[in-house]
C-alpha cells in the first residue's frame, strides 16, 4: 500500500508542478504581450495648405504623447503636396515643428513634392526629416502597424 500512495503523491506533485509551470509561462506571455501592446505607433498625414490643419496635426501628436507617454509611442508626421508648406523655413508653425522634433516626434517632408515645387533642403526647416515619397511612407507605416490619422 505504501508504494501505491507514494506514486499517487508523486503523481500529484508532478501534476501540480507542471500546472504551476504552465500558469507561470502563460502569465509571462501575457505580460510580454501587454508590454508589446503598450507601445503605440501613429502616422499623421498633412496634405493641406492650411495652418489650422498644421496646428491640429501638431496638437494631435502632442496629445497622443501626453496621454500615452512619449516613451510609449512612435509618432511620425508626413507632409506632402500642398501640406509641404508646414515644413518650409517661413512656416507659421516652424517653432512648433522644432518643439515636436525635440520631443521625439518625427516630422518628414516628401522629396517628390519638394522636387515638383522646386524646393531644396535649404528651403526647409532644419529639424525636418525627408522621405522619397510621402504617400509611400504612409502606406509603409500602415503596413508596419501604425495607426493613421488625418486631421
Amino acid at each position: 500500500m505504501k508504494h501505491k500512495n507514494a506514486w499517487k503523491y508523486l503523481s500529484a506533485m508532478l501534476f501540480t508542478a507542471l500546472a504551476f509551470a504552465s500558469f507561470n509561462s502563460m502569465a509571462a506571455d501575457k505580460t510580454a504581450a501587454g508590454a508589446r501592446a503598450a507601445h503605440e505607433k501613429v502616422v499623421i498625414q498633412v496634405s493641406d495648405d492650411d495652418p489650422k490643419k498644421w496646428n491640429l496635426a501638431l496638437n494631435n501628436a502632442k496629445n497622443v504623447q501626453d496621454a500615452l507617454g512619449a516613451a510609449n509611442v512612435d509618432i511620425e508626421i508626413v507632409a506632402y503636396g500642398p501640406g509641404i508648406g508646414m515644413l518650409k523655413l517661413d512656416s507659421e508653425v516652424g517653432n512648433r515643428i522644432d518643439q515636436a522634433v525635440a520631443a521625439g516626434i518625427k516630422v518628414v517632408a516628401c522629396e517628390n513634392t519638394m522636387q515638383k515645387q522646386k524646393l531644396s533642403k535649404q528651403d526647409m526647416l532644419p529639424s525636418a526629416g525627408y522621405v522619397p515619397a510621402g504617400v509611400v511612407e504612409l502606406i509603409r507605416k500602415q503596413h508596419e502597424g501604425y495607426a493613421y490619422l488625418r486631421p
